[in-house]
This record gives structure tokens, C-alpha cells and sequence, in this order.
């Protein structure tokens, strides 16, 4: 943004656009039922953040239990909401600061630390969830780590990331807002 010379204007939007990516993918893996799946036939266990499917056989029915009887289930879930609710927190901080005229840089890098915190409870708690699950939860056949596993870290790389990104900005403050004279490259003999 402040290397090639795109302006601050134009530009200003693209962070907070990448952190409601991040909330989007966030809603994904709250919501989804893919954070462990039998990976080969028959399909006999599918488990989300919140409960754990299996099936006796190929044309049974799926009987359902949840994880919240878990002490490491409701830790997961908990660590991994925390998380979530600290990126929505930061959507909405991102998109307050950056729709004001006269940008506060400070303000930009507290929401970047915020990220880091978010993204150590989001860690946490997709750290807990495999660990707890694969020792604690008799698996049958072969399993995988599934999709909706998959974007909760993308979820957390972002919230690190952008983290960096926040945190970073107010170091550019002034070619931001165009208060730096160019330099030329060019010298006269």
C-alpha cells in the first residue's frame, strides 16, 4: 500500500474487508458439522465444535452426542468462541476507525493487538479440540480433520496476519497520509 504509491483513500477499506472474511470464515466453523469426518465407506462419524455423530452402519440412522459433557469440550468451545468474539469485536473497531476522516493510528494498533489476543484463544482452542477428541473419543476406521477444522485456522492465520498489518500501519503514518516529500532517484550532475 505505501510502496507502490496507491492511495490512502482507495486503500483505506481492504483491512477491515479481510476481517469480515475473517468473521465469515469464523460463522463457517462455529456452524460447521466438518471438523472430523470418516474419511472412507461407510461414512461412520462426522463431528462438529459441539457434538460428535456416528453411525452403526451405511443405512443407519446417526445418533448424536454432545461434547458439552466434556470438561475439554466446553474448553474448546469456549476458548475457540472467546476467539471469534474478539475478531467480531475488532470488525466492528476496524471499520469505526477507518471510516473516520483523520485516521488514529493508535488506535489501529490496539485493534492489532486485540487480534493477537484473539488469535491465541482461537489457537487454544483448536488445540484442545484435536488432542482431546482423538484420546478421549473411541474413533472407528480411518478419520481426518475435515473443512470446517480447516477454517477455524484459516480464521486464526488471519487474526495473526492481520495482526501484524494493524500493528504495523502506524509505522507508515506519514506516507499514508501523504506527508512525506518524494524522493527521486535522478541527480544532476
Amino acid at each position: 500500500m505505501v510502496k507502490y504509491g496507491l492511495d490512502y483513500t482507495r486503500c483505506r477499506w481492504i483491512l477491515p474487508l479481510l476481517l469480515g472474511i475473517g468473521v465469515i470464515f469464523g460463522i463457517i466453523a462455529l456452524a460447521g458439522r466438518g471438523w472430523l469426518e470418516s474419511q472412507t465407506l461407510p461414512y461412520v462419524q462426522q463431528a462438529s465444535l459441539w457434538q460428535n455423530c456416528r453411525r452403526p452402519d451405511q443405512g443407519g440412522e446417526w445418533s448424536c452426542e454432545s461434547l458439552m459433557g466434556y470438561a475439554w469440550g466446553r474448553a474448546a468451545a469456549a476458548t475457540y468462541l472467546v476467539g471469534f468474539l474478539l475478531l467480531v469485536i475488532c470488525f466492528a473497531l476496524a471499520i469505526i476507525a477507518f471510516a473516520i476522516d483523520t485516521l488514529r493510528f493508535n488506535f489501529i494498533r490496539g485493534i492489532g493487538g486485540l487480534l493477537f489476543v484473539a488469535a491465541v484463544f482461537s489457537v487454544m482452542g483448536l488445540v484442545i479440540y484435536p488432542v482431546k477428541f482423538s484420546s478421549e473419543i473411541p474413533m472407528t476406521g480411518i478419520n481426518m480433520f475435515s473443512w470446517a477444522y480447516g477454517f477455524g485456522w484459516t480464521t486464526a492465520i488471519m487474526e495473526i496476519c492481520l495482526g501484524f498489518f494493524f500493528c504495523c500501519l502506524p509505522n507508515y503514518e506519514d506516507q499514508i497520509l501523504g506527508n512525506v516529500k518524494p524522493t527521486y532517484f535522478y541527480s544532476s550532475p
